[in-house]
Formats: C-alpha cells, structure tokens, sequence
C-alpha cells in the first residue's frame, strides 16, 4: 500500500528535505505542499492524503487550528495528522494532540523513524514521542493530586489491569514494552487498550495519554 503524504510547512528548505526522505521510500509518496493551515486545508480536499505532516507556527491559519478542521470531530475525510516542530516544549503541542493530531515529534527527529512514524499514523495507531509525555508532565505538574486522592469517578468502568495499561501508555511505552513491563502477550496488551479507548470513548493512544495526565491517574515523577 503506498501512503500518500502531505507536506506542511512555512519553510520550503525543510519541505525538500523532507520531500527527500520521504521520496526515497517505495511505499511513500508526498503528494503535494503547503505554506500554511488555509492552504494545507485546500490541499487536503484536493489531494485526499493519508498523512498530513503539520508544522505548528505558520502564518494566516497555524498548524493547530488546521489540525483540528483536519483531523478533528468534524473532519471531512480520512487525514491523519502527525504533528512537527521545532521545540519540544512548544505551547501548541498539547493543543495540537488534543484537536485531533495522531502524534507529535520533533523536526529534527532521524530520517528513520520519521519514516516509522508516517507508517504507524496511516496504520491508524499514534505516535507519542518520549518528549511529548514529559511535555505532559511539566504542564500538568502543578495541578496533579498527590497520589492520596480517590481516583477519578470515570476510571472506575476500568479494571485495575486496564488503569495499569494506561498509566504504561502516558509513559509513552509501546505494545511490546508494555508487555514486557506486564509479563503478558502483545495481543493481550492490544486487547486492553483497546477496552481502555472504547471505555473511555477515547481516539487513540495520544488522547488516552492526555487524558491520564489531566485525570491525575500520572504524576510527577512516574516517568
């Protein structure tokens, strides 16, 4: 299957470099660029990619307000949105997760798992990078609970194996790992995210973290 990708980015040196990468992969093909939100909307119903790469900071419309007509509840088509930038601890980026985007990375992320990341977006999966859960954590460390308090009302439609899950899935950890933490099966891992999402009428695995953090199930420290 090839992915059709969407390049969206303010600066057209970086929108060639990666045009270069992502061209040197046989089952990738960059369809068209944008320069901003406004244009990248225009594209995407022109062009119908399956994975838009958004940049944040642009002129006239930014990547999080495009994000969210994108990829948000009341998008068009099927684009998923795989946010970059420049800054880690960019304001936007949890504003970004929550309108919609699939994952979040950094522009200076290597060729390779930028390529990963495209492939596991388009699978339909999220890719949360390492830094976004930190990201998380500092933003939200100033009002989480002390860990001494009665856990939100809505995780009580979990198992307590399925609050586990969650906690391993806002650390950023994949299926394997998570596994591996659990002593249990890939598939089994699956199977209780999978109950998590739908329990908590979550997207993906990028809302789940979010929604950890500001539930107050992580805490400073728990990475």
């Amino acid at each position: 299957m090839t992915i059709r990708v969407l390049l969206v980015d303010d600066q057209p040196l970086l929108r060639t470099g990666f045009r270069m990468i992502l061209e040197a992969e046989s089952d990738l093909v960059v369809v068209g660029e944008a320069g901003d939100g406004q244009q990248a909307l225009d594209q995407v119903r022109a062009l119908q990619p399956d994975v838009v790469l958004m940049d944040i900071r642009m002129p006239r419309m930014d990547g999080v307000e495009a994000t969210r007509r994108i990829a948000g509840p009341d998008r068009d088509g099927p684009a998923k949105v795989l946010v970059l930038t420049t800054f880690d601890l960019d304001e936007y980026v949890v504003e970004a997760l929550r309108a919609g985007a699939s994952g979040f990375l950094l522009k200076d992320v290597p060729a390779e798992e930028l390529v990963q990341a495209i492939r596991v977006v388009a699978d339909g999966a999220a890719m949360l990078a390492p830094s976004v859960t930190r990201r998380l954590l500092d933003m939200y460390a100033t009002k989480l609970p002390s860990g001494d308090e009665t856990p939100p009302q809505a995780l009580t439609v979990l198992t307590e194996r399925e609050v586990e899950v969650l906690r391993l899935v806002a650390r950023g950890l994949s299926n394997a790992e998570i596994a591996a933490e659990l002593f249990v099966s890939e598939t089994t891992v699956k199977t209780h995210v999978g109950h998590v999402l739908t329990k908590l009428q979550l997207r993906d695995r990028v809302q789940a973290a979010v929604y950890a953090y500001e539930s107050g199930l992580v805490r400073p420290g728990a990475l």
